[in-house]
């Protein structure tokens, strides 16, 4: 009897109703839309008309000329089918009301980041180029610039995690996390037993972990565990078995600050194939950064801007946040420049995709690119090809072995292309690269959360470190040279050699690829 309820819990977990719910829901509305288009002559003309008129709204709208073409391709194949996703995925209402919930709570946090003219004249004195991405970051991107900062770069999550463990030890006020994944085993078991022993303490602990993220990797209602030992707990966006847009906002962000002196930010989640204490894909290859001084205030507002939206409260002072004077006063002498900023699918602004193509664009030597998805647009295809045409040394390295393989067919579907006009692609051969970095002519880094896909540029709630002559913009480089030992590069005649069906999947699936 006992088996049979362990058993009967596996199978009717939350993750399989949600998802039978769905389905049903999905079946439901099919059928419903298929009656109507083909039993009905007239039906079938009105899902015609809608989609033409869809078709217009869509070509004539400033969303990204690839996404037009896939939704006006789903649209055209198929009225029925593709007039009732559009409705359900391909509109902005539910982003209109979570834009009105949120504004106000962002707004309130750019009061609290003025940005110091004197280091932009810094920067404009140095490169007129870095000057123009620091304004760009904070015009649009909510985030100022700062020097007096640290930066200390981990080429692996074995590497990150030891140091994030010696720093959880010493924290005295408060420790803020923001995750995408979260997953019991030894990483997240490690972590949580110090983070109790903090809230016992009187130290603040505060956890946000994205629903969709965590769906497969930690119990329903977790936070409720959470809550139990003293940790603070709030959920993004949590999934329920209702077919809407809003899922498609997820917060994909990876954010620890410790009393307001100390955050770290990069690719790597809280589960255990991120230091390879289990093989999931062949070895997995990561990074992060971490950042001690003036600019870890940036994303102390990151983080307390999203519980201020997810709790729906705001605290009456942030002075409890700041960093006090005498934990950041070691940093004051640190050179270069750091920009922590947010990307946000509510503002109708790619800021993630800009910097980077504002990094390729400056380039003047070599940008070299770590990402484990290359599902890339036009402007990025343009800007990557026209840097390689003249010269710049371009080198992308992504997986060898995939995470998923309809979204790694389409990341090779882009190899014909970018080989052929001079940038060089390389796969990781051990196994799956997840690292999101930048770097370029030995002054400019980014390592963040960012992945080169629709998804990350577009839907989802996104955070990287800019940098520029800091620490550890030559660990970023010499951490991709490295990397490239470990890799086989990809040549424009092994794509010329791939087999003609396999050539034909990968571009239908590219297509769509602004869906994925």
């Amino acid at each position: 009897m006992n088996f049979l309820t362990k058993l009967l819990k596996r199978v009717f977990n939350r993750t399989t109703v949600c998802i039978i719910g769905i389905v049903i829901q999905v079946f439901y509305l099919i059928s419903l839309f298929w009656t109507l288009g083909t039993l009905y002559t007239y039906s079938y003309l009105v899902f015609e008309l809608i989609g033409a008129v869809l078709t217009l709204t869509i070509v004539n709208s400033d969303i990204n000329p690839s996404y037009k073409i896939a939704w006006i391709i789903v649209i055209m194949v198929s009225p029925i089918f593709g007039v009732m996703f559009f409705i359900f995925f391909g509109n902005s209402h539910s982003g209109d009301r979570l834009r009105k919930r949120m504004n106000r709570f962002n707004e309130e946090e750019r009061l609290l980041l003025p940005q110091d003219e004197r280091l932009i004249k810094n920067l404009r004195d140095d490169a007129r180029t870095v000057e123009k991405q620091a304004k760009y970051l904070y015009n649009y991107g909510g985030y100022p610039v700062y020097t007096n900062t640290s930066t200390t770069y981990f080429p692996s999550g074995e590497a990150k995690f030891e140091a994030l463990i010696r720093e959880l030890k010493k924290a005295e006020r408060f420790i803020f996390l923001e995750y995408f994944i979260i997953q019991e085993g030894k990483m997240w078991d490690t972590i949580l037993e110090i983070l109790e022993r903090k809230a016992k303490e009187g130290v603040d602990v505060r956890v946000v972990y994205d629903d969709i993220g965590c769906l497969l990797t930690l119990p329903y209602k977790y936070y409720e565990t959470l809550e139990k030992k003293g940790i603070q707990c709030k959920v993004f966006n949590e999934f329920k078995p209702i077919w809407s847009a809003k899922m498609n906002n997820r917060d994909h962000r990876k954010i620890l600050v410790i009393d307001g002196h100390t955050a770290f930010n990069g690719g790597i989640n809280l589960a255990d194939e991120y230091i390879n204490v289990y093989e999931k894909h062949g070895h997995w290859k990561d990074s992060a950064v971490m950042l001690k001084g003036d600019a870890v205030w940036s994303f102390t507002m990151m983080f307390l801007t999203m519980w201020n939206y997810l709790s729906k409260t705001k605290p009456s002072s942030y002075d409890a946040y700041m960093p006090r004077c005498e934990d950041i006063k070691p940093y004051c002498s640190c050179g270069g420049f750091v920009v922590p900023y947010t990307d946000s699918p509510l503002d109708d602004e790619p800021v993630g995709e800009n910097a980077y193509l504002n990094i390729i664009n400056d380039a003047k030597e070599y940008v070299y690119i770590t990402t484990p998805y290359l599902i890339i647009d036009n402007e990025m295809i343009t800007a990557l090809t026209l840097a390689a045409k003249s010269g710049i040394d371009v080198r992308i390295i992504t997986p060898h072995i995939a995470d998923k393989w309809f979204v790694h067919a389409v990341t090779r579907a882009h190899y014909k292309t970018l080989t052929k006009l001079g940038v060089r692609i390389y796969e990781y051969t051990p196994g799956f690269i997840h690292a999101k970095n930048f770097v370029s002519d030995d002054s400019v880094a980014v390592v963040g959360t960012i992945n080169l896909d629709f998804r990350s540029l577009y839907l989802h709630f996104e955070c990287a470190t800019w940098m520029y002559k800091t620490d550890c913009v030559l660990d970023v480089k010499a951490d991709f040279l490295k990397t490239l030992e470990e890799c086989r590069e990809i040549t424009y005649e092994d794509c010329l050699n791939i087999n003609f069906f396999v050539r034909v999947g990968r571009a239908f699936l590219r297509l769509f690829a602004p869906m994925m």
